[in-house]
């Protein structure tokens, strides 16, 4: 691509795309830069948001946080047919620019998009596909930007729930990876990671060039393409998280009391464990990899982790082998007094923990309290059975 000046009648717009319910990347809408001129035939979208999904270990190098997005130059026909065969809407937001401004924002968006220039280290909350186009125009606009107040008491998952809420298992496995950092409190700047916020953020945004120069940021925000069907397809239902973990805590509370009336550890029990204790052991290996392995900077600390741990998934293994039965009765003392304090003090923890946590560590306590209570109670009856004898045998019987 050719970069030729741009004329007077030129214009960079910021486009912002409405969330899109057909992937997981596109519930958050989208963001790109549209230079236009029509004295020089200039008619070019700058989109950050490209990249390689058929790359080599792609999935691993995403969870990592090594994922590498790209800057890429398209036309403004093929940008919005994009996003008119996916049936959402695109607005329009003109800025205001001297002409000075729009021939260096228009370098640096040129040279920024270089082979060599274009590949960007990608990062969800912080540095993404609406960020990276705020920072050019702050960059590159001669004057201080002052944003619009918002509201002081947003974090970044309150935020991530505002997309996430029609759609709950994704919402839930959210706030099962992402930590602490993300509940801090949030400034103007930082909520623009998300499309819409940029777009609120820019349409009241005021340029200041000194004491008495004061303009608007962007010239007017418009509808270019408007939406023919429902961006966001609620995936309300009665099998919700809560829902299905209140089940799971009632098939438990109904097994743990079949188990102790019965005094035995049959087989159906032990299956029962395997699966609850594995499936947590599976969550706790991926909340692991990302606290201690991950690029990702809001993933550590995660006090989801009290209950969802890896070392569940070792003990679902060791339920099977006889030799290790006080390795696992020490495992459920453990896990009972970490999880009561875990539910006692839930709500002073410095996370937003997502609810249906609460019935499932209810069912890990549970079953490490049926297991501890009939552990002691089968110790006791042998010990009065092994006392029983020696007495018979005392007496020569």
């Amino acid at each position: 691509m050719a970069q030729p000046p741009l004329s007077d009648s030129a214009k960079i717009s910021l486009m912002t795309c409405a969330p899109w319910s057909g992937a997981v990347y596109a519930l958050y809408g989208h963001t790109a830069v549209w230079v236009k001129d029509d004295s020089t035939h200039t008619d070019v979208v700058f989109n950050y948001g490209f990249f390689d999904s058929s790359q080599p270990n792609f999935i691993y190098h995403f969870v990592r946080g090594e994922t590498d997005y790209v800057l890429g130059v398209t036309s403004f026909e093929d940008f919005i047919s994009e996003y008119r065969s996916k049936g959402v809407s695109v607005w329009e937001q003109p800025l205001n620019l001297s002409q000075g401004e729009k021939q260096t924002l228009w370098k640096a968006l040129y040279i920024n998009s270089l082979p060599e220039n274009r590949s960007y280290r990608y990062n969800f909350l912080y540095d993404n596909c609406a960020t990276r186009p705020r920072d050019m125009v702050e960059q590159y606009v001669e004057g201080k930007i002052i944003y619009p107040k918002t509201a002081d008491n947003q974090t970044y998952r309150n935020l991530l729930h505002e997309c996430l809420h029609p759609y709950p298992w994704m919402e839930f496995g959210i706030d099962l990876i992402i930590g602490a950092p993300a509940d801090r409190k949030i400034d103007e700047r930082d909520k623009m990671f998300l499309p819409e916020y940029l777009m609120r953020a820019f349409e009241g945004a005021i340029v200041e060039k000194n004491d008495t120069l004061r303009y608007p940021l962007v010239q007017q925000t418009r509808v270019i393409l408007t939406s023919n069907n429902a961006a966001k397809v609620s995936e309300h239902s009665i099998f919700t998280p809560l829902n299905m973990a209140f089940a799971l805590l009632l098939i438990t509370l109904l097994l743990s009391i079949i188990q102790v009336n019965n005094i035995n550890n049959g087989f159906p029990i032990k299956v029962f464990d395997t699966l609850l204790f594995g499936m947590v052991g599976l969550g706790g290996t991926i909340v692991f990899f990302l606290m201690y392995f991950s690029e990702h900077p809001a993933t550590n600390p995660n006090w989801n982790f009290v209950w969802l741990n890896i070392i569940s998934l070792l003990i679902a293994v060791l339920f099977w082998i006889k030799s290790a039965e006080k390795v696992v009765h020490i495992y459920h003392f453990i896990n009972f007094a970490a999880l009561t304090l875990f539910l006692f003090f839930w709500w002073l923890i410095p996370q937003q923990l997502p609810v249906a946590s609460i019935p499932i560590s209810l069912c890990l306590w549970v079953r490490s309290g049926a297991n501890i209570w009939l552990t002691r109670k089968k110790k006791r009856k042998q010990k009065r059975y092994t006392s029983a004898k020696y007495l018979k045998a005392g007496w020569g019987q």
